[in-house]
């Protein structure tokens, strides 16, 4: 029998029609495979809703899964953990039970796994928001391969948050136990820099491989967990090997590219906390020209000024970020709808 080279591991709770969808795309993408290369594993925090049902349905279907209920919530980082720690194959893909690999993309990993040894293959994604291959960006993306673990970091930014993003080689990573990095929305994070520390090498796919349901997560700030938490952790790892230089460069990019849509969107809701995210992020940034010039006026202009710099900015930033189609398309919804 054909050991696993990934397991696609899904931490879900209480969104059975999203985890339907991606349990349905998994089953039409595994005969793109062979049989036997991957496994699916899916852990159920419990969930009220039809989420035992859905999994039951899928593998009457035919698509085997390895599946787990949790007796009550154990809260989505201890279940995010537990699951990653069920993998048995080398690889792991921590896949969001809203998002889906798009057409081709599972074949592409395990081709990719095949040929080399990598710490973390991190893939590219965009968000849709009812119709995924109608809201594809398009174009074709190109896999670049890093030796430093520190311009790696720098060029995925944002994506190292992002669970279905990355494929982790657990095989580097030995005995780890995920568990041990619960507590701040962040585990994935910590198994993403790990793996990628101890590797010769990894890669990031450009083209746009995983869709993900937008706007669907929520019950954390913002700011504490990717600005404050992020900053701790990645410092966290200088004393591993991960240089300081790296630090800068990614969070360069993550205030260019990604932060000004968030906090464009706490301006636009009008929702509370502006002074605590203020707060953080000038402690954090606070000796960066950037942060000066590019993300405090969206918190601190009056309302119509902040929202028109902070829809200029996120437009340019994703743009000259490598994301010129969804710049474009931000501009579109903004100014054109």
């Amino acid at each position: 029998m054909t050991s696993p080279i990934l397991s696609i591991v899904i931490p879900t709770f209480n969104r059975a029609s999203y985890l339907k969808q991606t349990l349905e795309n998994l089953r039409r993408e595994l005969p793109t495979v062979a049989a036997g290369t991957v496994e699916i594993i899916v852990s159920d925090n419990a969930s009220p809703d039809d989420t035992p049902t859905v999994v039951s349905a899928a593998v009457a279907d035919g698509l085997s899964i390895r599946s787990i209920r949790n007796a009550e919530n154990i809260g989505s980082d201890a279940n995010i953990a537990q699951v990653f720690n069920m993998a048995k194959a080398p690889y792991v893909l921590i896949l969001g039970d809203d998002d889906v690999l798009v057409a081709g993309t599972l074949s592409f990993l395990i081709s990719t796994l095949q040929k080399e040894t990598y710490g973390v293959v991190c893939l590219k994604s965009y968000g849709y928001d009812s119709d995924l291959l109608a809201e594809h960006p398009g174009g074709h993306g190109k896999s670049l391969v890093f030796e430093d673990s520190g311009d790696f970091i720098a060029a995925i930014g944002a994506y190292i948050t992002l669970i279905s993003a990355c494929v982790i080689n657990k095989g580097l990573l030995g005995d780890i136990d995920a568990r041990q990095f619960c507590g701040g929305n962040l585990v994935q994070v910590h198994l993403v820099l790990k793996a990628a520390l101890s590797a010769r090498q990894n890669l990031f796919y450009t083209g746009y491989a995983v869709a993900c349901k937008r706007n669907n997560s929520g019950g954390y700030d913002f700011s504490k967990v990717f600005v404050e938490e992020l900053g701790r952790i990645l410092d966290s790892y200088v004393a591993d090997g991960l240089p300081r230089s790296g630090i800068r460069k990614f969070e360069r990019r993550m205030m260019f590219g990604y932060y000004p849509y968030y906090l464009l969107r706490q301006r636009q809701n009008q929702t509370a906390g502006l002074n605590d995210t203020y707060g953080r992020f000038s402690t954090r940034f606070g000796n960066r020209p950037l942060f000066w010039i590019w993300l405090a006026p969206i918190l601190k202009l009056p309302r119509p000024l902040s929202l028109l710099w902070g829809s200029l900015t996120v437009a340019v930033g994703r743009s000259l970020s490598g994301d010129f189609r969804r710049g474009l398309t931000f501009l579109q919804k903004q100014f054109l709808r």
